[in-house]
């Protein structure tokens, strides 16, 4: 076994990340990194680093998971999502299931659920369910907790910031309750091969497919086709695209903000 395989197994026993999901240059790119930060030289001095410095793990794991997100990013994803996604969905049915995966620090989730709030209260028979899913539990914790800085909601509107969250002592903000009862937050391996559930009305997978293979990437897309319902929705990231041998599955809807519609 050499020194970048031992080290890549090493990272899949200890943080649970598997490494071969991901484009190989991206995953050196990031050890490097950290090799240059500790000083280490190579793989295998690396790899005894980690065994013996129990802190170094947690910034590994930070660095591995990227997690840029922001409340409402690209907000002509969000414009559409109001204006013709979930009115088409709930024209259809009265409950709208929703799965928000890769969702980080759960800025993405929220502002879907903000989107929803806006529906359901004009309409009270309306309902609405968020699965909000991440592999890194330690940032999925800090989602389910829903508090930001002041730096995290500078874009969101007074209006806005005043219907959805508390601010705390701290001058932090917290999510109002009325969001968190909107949103199922969970754990999920998006390469395990089952989705988090089925039958669902729309699935929002934005700015995380990048870092995988092609390989990869066409598989989550028939993860997501398998898991959605006929003319279901598919949202994805701006700088990204459906593989040539997934690309079948879906529709585009609007094909600028990359979002796609399921085919049969």
């Amino acid at each position: 076994m050499d020194e970048f395989t031992a080290l890549i197994q090493y990272i899949g026993q200890t943080l649970q990340i598997q490494c071969g999901n991901y484009k190989e240059d991206y995953i050196k790119r990031r050890l490097l990194s950290r090799m240059r930060s500790t000083s280490m030289s190579n793989y295998a001095e690396y790899l005894k680093y980690l065994n013996v410095n129990t802190p170094e793990l947690e910034i590994l794991r930070k660095a591995l998971t990227i997690n840029v997100t922001e409340f409402f990013r690209d907000p002509d994803v969000y414009e559409f999502l109001k204006d013709v996604v979930l009115p088409d969905l709930f024209r259809r049915q009265k409950q709208v299931r929703i799965w928000c995966a890769g969702c980080s620090t759960g800025e993405e989730s929220y502002s879907i659920a903000m989107t929803l709030s806006d529906l359901l209260l004009e309409n009270k028979e309306l309902s609405a369910r968020i699965y909000a899913t991440d592999i890194d539990k330690v940032v999925l914790a800090r989602a389910q907790e829903g508090i930001y800085s002041q730096k995290a909601i500078v874009k969101l509107s007074p209006a806005q910031v005043h219907r959805h969250f508390t601010r705390l002592p701290d001058n932090s903000y917290q999510v109002r309750p009325h969001l968190k009862e909107l949103i199922r937050f969970c754990p999920h391996d998006l390469m395990s091969g089952v989705p988090i559930a089925h039958r669902l009305d729309l699935i929002t997978c934005r700015n995380v497919i990048i870092y995988f293979n092609e390989a990869q990437k066409d598989e989550l897309a028939r993860l997501f086709h398998g898991a959605l319902v006929t003319d279901g929705y598919y949202i994805m990231g701006k700088t990204e695209y459906l593989g040539r041998q997934a690309e079948h599955l879906f529709a585009a809807k609007n094909p600028v903000q990359k979002i796609f519609v399921r085919k049969d």
